[in-house]
């Protein structure tokens, strides 16, 4: 996440209801609170059988830092690490490793930011990966007082904070995994591998620790994003027509890393001095047992090699665009574009007498950017390469205005007043998906882990504010009767499926300690947070048959990832991220290679409810993607993002003359099944 906006002390600097025909009482009540005139629930009305969407968004990770040695199932293929020869199936270097080198880079020249620097050498071998601010024991403290996890101290003590949302033989993971070692030193838990690991992707769970650790979390910012994915067009391929090469992340880490907060670089500089060493190379191995419920479920439903964070960068901008598919800006805070003070307007000329040390950046700094001049710090180098492309697609930045690259506390508090802290935007006036579902009487909640806590300002509140798309938006957070229909607990979640009440559209937030975020949290939580709620739906069948459920991370964390990138506009897209989908429409272990991102949730909601894009400017505007010819993953008609339906099969045997004229099997994405 960020080291601004609230989630759990240690990082605080800084839904369609059972019976198809009823309705919400709590969308009928936010109807009418927004002097809405009361129609029928639209819930029901879908272009598929699927009346129930679940987003489930975790956080911080690269499809091949989850999926990189997936192995699917015969008749599937998929793009990772192992396909590519990168590595074996034993998470050793496989023949083509090379192709996942890192460089180290020179970027000196304090009058513009180096996109795609032109002096570069490989790495001999990989700086060592460092502990940053991963705990050193249960609640780095020797007592059991249990104060300042991640981890607990105690099983109570855990059972007491998550026993409502983890099954009981999950809890004890939340009192495990400390490194016992101090922050921001070298991380020797990989033994004799610490200072000599090879050029490349590395194995977590091989190299050292095991699957159940808290790990050091790499930088995740806006331009450092852009910046290891090294695109150049000059580097195109055939194969990786946007010419990203993807290898630049270790020297990102160790030159920059989270920001500089405009402050000199520090003395005596190492490749340890940020705190994070060569950690972005770090991947899991599911052939090694690591994420068993996720690979289980990518073994019996369906996962997506082509979904992508939509935003370079971090929880923040990320996460706003689940809701709005675009991207926020300054204003005056009552809706009109600002400027911002000069401390929050981003920086990444190097200073003076460094190499890649950021004038203005990190979370208590620079966070905004007026993309719409290229003479401004950074914007000049990122347009000029999106002009570059063949296709020039439009850097969708209106004029004279500062977007939120990163990560700030959004404009409200959970209880409706304005939030007047530093490094906060402004009350925001961009629409959102809950605008248009509201206008169109169909049923929706974002359930927050802690939200409760988090509207009575307890310290203590795991839940992410930063995370909560809706929680910027003035329209929604200055309507009381709103934000108490439609903005609740995870409590609420599994009382709403115990009732039947389970709104069309949900999404579902995790909070601060089984979100799967390194250092404050283990992906292994995440899965088990994952699975009580999955076994949940399931066990309820008329839900379970109605329900599809979209399982993925808010963004890839600063991990390495293999996969192509389509730039879209300014802002984005970044790497890969997983994307599990779960549904009785989604059965067999398929793999979907459909070029996708975040706006692809809202492209999906809108389609089977047949919506309007929330905008003229919102990414759900864009086309889905043509894809064929050599390359499976890069849309010819780019920029496109596709709306997911090709994750969906409905099995259509009792009807084979609407096939008719098909062709194969193939054209049905096999005997009997068709996309809806």
């Amino acid at each position: 996440m960020n080291k601004v906006g609230t989630r759990i002390p240690l990082l605080k600097a800084s839904c369609c209801i059972a019976g198809a025909a009823l309705a919400s009482a709590a969308s009928i009540y936010s109807s009418l609170a927004n002097g809405q005139s009361q129609t029928a629930d639209a819930s029901a009305n879908t272009a598929s059988p699927i009346k129930h969407v679940i987003v489930i968004v975790g956080e911080n990770r690269t499809f091949d830092h989850v999926f990189g040695a997936y192995q699917p199932r015969h008749g599937q293929s998929v793009s990772n690490l192992l396909s590519k020869g990168i590595i074996t199936e034993d998470g050793k270097p496989g023949p083509n490793f090379a192709a996942a080198a890192q460089y180290t880079a020179s970027a000196t020249n304090t009058a513009r930011f180096e996109l795609s620097p032109d002096s570069k050498k490989p790495y001999s071998v990989l700086p060592a990966p460092n502990t940053g601010s991963t705990a050193t024991s249960p609640s780095d403290t020797p007592t059991t007082a249990d104060s300042s996890p991640p981890p607990f101290a105690t099983l109570a003590a855990a059972t007491l904070a998550e026993g409502a949302v983890l099954y009981a033989t999950d809890l004890v993971h939340l009192t495990t995994g400390a490194s016992g070692l101090p922050h921001d030193v070298p991380d020797t838990r990989f033994g004799t591998n610490t200072f000599n690991l090879p050029n490349g992707p590395y194995q977590i769970s091989r190299l050292g620790p095991d699957y159940d650790q808290y790990m050091n979390s790499p930088v995740h910012r806006f331009y450092q994003n852009w910046q290891q994915s090294d695109c150049s067009a000059a580097h195109a391929t055939a194969d990786n027509p946007s010419g990203c090469r993807m290898d630049l992340f270790a020297w990102v880490e160790t030159t920059i890393g989270a920001g500089s907060n405009g402050k000199p670089r520090p003395a005596n500089f190492t490749d340890q001095t940020t705190g994070e060493g060569s950690t972005a190379l770090g991947y899991y191995n599911v052939n090694a047992g690591d994420m068993p419920y996720f690979y289980r479920l990518a073994r019996e439903y369906t996962i997506s090699d082509n979904y992508h964070q939509p935003v370079m960068g971090g929880t923040g901008a990320n996460s706003i665009m689940i809701g709005t598919a675009d991207a926020l800006y300054y204003t005056d805070g009552h809706g009109h574009a600002a400027t911002p003070p000069q401390l929050e307007i981003e920086n990444p000329r190097p200073q003076a007498g460094t190499n890649n040390w950021y004038t203005q950046d990190g979370y208590s700094g620079g966070s905004y950017s007026n993309c719409s001049d290229r003479r401004q710090p950074g914007v000049g180098a990122v347009r000029h390469y999106l002009d570059s492309l063949p296709y020039h697609p439009n850097a969708n930045c209106a004029a004279d205005t500062f977007y939120l690259l990163n990560n700030y506390n959004p404009g409200y508090n959970g209880n409706g007043t304005v939030n007047t802290t530093q490094f906060t935007i402004p009350p925001s006036p961009v629409r959102t998906i809950g605008d248009t579902l509201l206008e169109r009487n169909v049923s929706w909640k974002y359930y927050g882990e802690g939200w409760n806590t988090f509207v009575a300002q307890s310290p203590d509140s795991v839940y992410c504010n930063i995370c909560n798309p809706f929680l910027y938006e003035t329209a929604i957070m200055t309507n009381p009767a709103t934000v108490k229909a439609h903005l609740q607990d995870t409590s609420d979640l599994y009382q709403d499926i115990a009732k039947g009440t389970l709104p069309a559209v949900s999404f579902v937030k995790p909070g601060g300690l089984l979100d799967g975020h390194p250092e404050s949290s283990k992906f292994g939580l995440s899965e088990a947070f994952t699975h009580k709620l999955v076994d949940a739906v399931q066990h309820d069948s008329a839900l379970w048959a109605s329900t599809a459920i979209f399982i993925t991370t808010d963004e890839g964390g600063g991990y390495y990832d293999s996969g192509y990138i389509q730039p879209v506009d300014f802002f984005g897209d970044g790497p890969r991220i997983p994307l599990i989908v779960v549904s009785p429409y989604a059965r067999g272990g398929r793999v979907v290679h459909e070029y996708a991102d975040h706006a692809s949730l809202v492209k999906f909601i809108e389609r089977n409810w047949k919506l309007d894009p929330i905008t003229a400017r919102s990414r759900d505007n864009l086309p889905n993607p043509v894809q064929s010819g050599a390359n499976a993953y890069v849309p010819v008609n780019a920029p496109a993002i596709g709306d997911l339906f090709a994750s969906f099969r409905v099995d259509h045997d009792h009807d084979h003359d609407h096939d008719r004229g098909r062709g194969d099997d193939e054209a049905r994405g096999g005997a009997g099944w068709w996309p809806f």
